[in-house]
């Protein structure tokens, strides 16, 4: 039985006692009374006793909580900074791609640059051959033409060796 239990015993007892007349008052047994308050007293240091360890318990559970609390708290400032770093990486990492995307499209139009100054070359000395040889084949051509000429107007024609 604990003291919620005697204390209502007590009250029972009050209320069932026998009213005076006339009177707020009633007729209680007091030694029933007394044994009642006494076993009340000796229930107290015991419920006084739990209501500490109650407490007690509180506090302790109350502290594991903000330790545990300070630990999340912890872990949660570590993973904002990793965030934070990865996302610096991230960053860096754009940066980096940039620049070597501007670095590869400078040296592709360098390259490209180089390329049709080599092809230009080839063509220019391509020109200059063709030229030599269209040349040379309008020199032979002219040649037989001058010689037809000659042998309509029945003079002799004396050919010349064609360079070679």
């Amino acid at each position: 039985m604990d003291v919620h239990d005697k204390l209502d015993d007590i009250s029972t007892l009050v209320e069932n006692a026998r009213a005076m007349p006339m009177s707020a008052s009633c007729l209680v047994n007091r030694s029933d009374l007394l044994d009642q308050l006494d076993e009340v007293r000796s229930l107290l240091p015991g419920a006084l006793a739990e209501a500490d360890d109650i407490l007690a318990d509180r506090n302790d559970i109350v502290d594991a909580a903000r330790v545990e609390a300070a630990e999340i708290i912890g872990r949660a400032h570590e993973q904002a900074r990793e965030l934070v770093s990865e996302h610096e990486i991230y960053l860096g990492a754009l940066s980096e791609a940039d620049a070597v995307s501007e670095a590869s499209h400078a040296e592709s139009a360098r390259m490209r640059h180089e390329i049709d100054d080599y092809v230009d070359a080839k063509l220019a000395n391509f020109e200059v051959v063709l030229h030599k040889t269209i040349s040379a084949v309008q020199k032979g051509r002219d040649r037989i033409r001058g010689r037809h000429d000659f042998e309509e107007l029945g003079e002799p024609f004396d050919e010349e060796p064609l360079p070679g």
